[in-house]
């Protein structure tokens, strides 16, 4: 197995024993990423839009440090606190996207790490 693991300051530092990502035989598992501004290390607390595109921008700046972009996501997972931030979170992930969407599920839960309100997983291929 060709198991590669590159951290990146550019986005949030694991907060538990665990990597950013891991690439195995040319595809990327991203960990969830929650809204923490890697340059402060604070959670972004906000609107549910803002929360959204620091997480989105997150996990952009993992997906450079393995030369790929969004094109190359083919499944997400999305938790959220509240399903009725949907619509909302989803446009802002829509626009993150030019076409082909990956596969998704977005999921209600009762509580995330650091009480934020949204974390998104994926997995990406070269």
């Amino acid at each position: 197995m060709d198991k590669q693991i590159i951290p990146t300051q550019a986005a949030p530092a694991p907060i538990g024993p665990y990597s950013q990502a891991v690439m195995v035989n040319g595809t990327l598992y991203i960990s969830g990423q929650i809204p923490i501004d890697p340059a402060t290390s604070l959670v972004i607390i906000g609107d549910i839009e803002s929360e959204t595109r620091q997480v989105l921008e997150n996990i952009g700046a993992i997906l450079r440090v393995y030369d790929l972009d969004f094109s190359n996501i083919v499944k997400t997972t999305i938790f959220i606190k509240n399903m009725g931030d949907f619509a909302r979170i989803n446009a802002v992930y829509g626009s993150f996207f030019e076409k082909d969407f990956p596969a998704r599920e977005t999921v209600e839960i009762s509580r995330l790490p650091k009480d934020v309100q949204v974390e998104i997983s994926c997995i990406a291929v070269k």
